[in-house]
């Protein structure tokens, strides 16, 4: 009981302190649709299941004790977090309108993507998952409760931040918001090249 309250505690803090996932699923939500927005949340919960993979296959502790695999790492994910930033601050051809509404089945999956490398490539949800299994749940813990636990913290994204996209889509606060949609794009952007920059210096220091 107790390392399930461990569990439990340490992941809801994680999952609601601020970073990448949380910028990309306001910005979907309230740019692009409700929609969009789930389906970013739901990518971003199929990411963590990367970590909680080779986590329990023991790459986790690889990562853990080597500083150059994990410094490749944090630069591959900085280097995607500056593309998407440099990508919403770039002007788009047909104006907001056309960029608001692509073709359904390419903006869900593009969302759904998005949601799931903005996740799978943060090093920051590589070291929560990590010093989860590796210092909170014991080594004689099953692994069908291990994965249960993965299974809970995949839940707890997406219950979160489908939350947030459903907060941020809501109507009243989309429309008032969407006056602003490039200057709040371009804010997005500059957050995640923000970001990306923190992560490469941190890797490049390394």
């Amino acid at each position: 009981m107790q390392e399930l309250l461990a569990v439990v505690t340490i992941t809801t803090l994680a999952v609601i302190s601020p970073g990448p996932d949380f910028a990309m699923v306001s910005r979907n939500g309230l740019l692009r649709s409700r929609r969009a927005g789930v389906l970013t949340a739901l990518g971003i919960a199929l990411g963590v299941w990367v970590h909680v993979g080779y986590t329990l296959l023991g790459v986790g502790l690889v990562i853990r004790e080597s500083i150059e695999l994990y410094a490749a790492l944090k630069l591959l994910g900085a280097l995607y977090l500056l593309w998407l930033g440099v990508k919403m601050l770039r002007p788009r051809d047909g104006g907001d309108a056309a960029a608001a509404t692509p073709p359904a089945a390419a903006g869900d999956f593009a969302a759904l993507r998005t949601g799931f490398l903005t996740n799978a490539l943060n090093p920051k949800c590589t070291v929560f998952v990590v010093s989860l299994f590796l210092q909170v749940v014991g080594p004689d813990t099953p692994l069908s409760v291990k994965l249960g636990y993965g299974a809970f913290v995949s839940g707890a994204h997406l219950l979160w931040f489908a939350l947030v996209a459903l907060l941020f889509s809501q109507g009243a606060v989309r429309a008032r918001l969407l006056r602003w949609r490039r200057g709040i794009d371009r804010a997005f952007g500059a957050l995640l090249i923000g970001f990306g920059a923190l992560l490469a210096g941190s890797a490049l220091r390394r």
